[in-house]
Formats: structure tokens, sequence, C-alpha cells
């Protein structure tokens, strides 16, 4: 068991994506408690939402952020980011078309 572990690591030490190391259980029920460290370094708490992103090496887990928290970021690219998020809805219904 720890040796396919240490397998699946090993893309990210490569990477040097490692920057510290946590280990979880999933329950019967398929969750999992994220580490109360990172649950306070990206402010996640009851009800926050993530992403799971497949990539070659594994999983990623990637907080959303909520939409709202966005604004004030950037006042002068308010237009920028506000087409880029109509770009980026476009593709999704695109995408969702194609499959």
């Amino acid at each position: 068991m720890s040796e396919n572990l240490l397998c699946i690591m090993l893309p990210y030490q490569q990477l040097g994506m490692v920057t510290k190391d946590f280990t979880g259980t999933i329950t019967e029920k398929g969750r999992i408690t994220i580490p109360a460290e990172i649950r306070k370094k990206y402010k996640l708490k009851k009800g926050s939402r993530v992403r799971f992103v497949e990539t070659e090496e594994g999983i990623l887990i990637v907080p959303i952020i909520p939409f709202e928290e966005l604004f004030g970021i950037d006042k002068d690219a308010k237009e920028i980011i506000f087409e880029m998020i109509r770009e980026l809805e476009e593709e999704r219904k695109r995408q969702a078309f194609l499959e």
C-alpha cells in the first residue's frame, strides 16, 4: 500500500510541487477530512466548495472562490474580468453541447 502511495507522489516531488505532505482517510460515504492547517490557509469552512481536478499525476483539490469575493479585487479591470467570465460561460456551454 505505501509503495503505491510513494509512486503516486513521486511525480509531484519531481516537479517541485510538494511543499507539505498531508494524509487523509476516505470514509465509507466517500468523505475526506481536510487537515485544519490547510482549511485555515485557504479559508475553507463548512459549506466551502472545492473542485476535484484529475491530472496525469493524480487528483488536485482546488478551492472555488465565491463570485462575490471577486468584486473589488481590481476595479480598473472590472470590464475585462466580466468579459473573461462571459467567455468562460460560453465555452462551457459549447463543451456541454458537444458532450
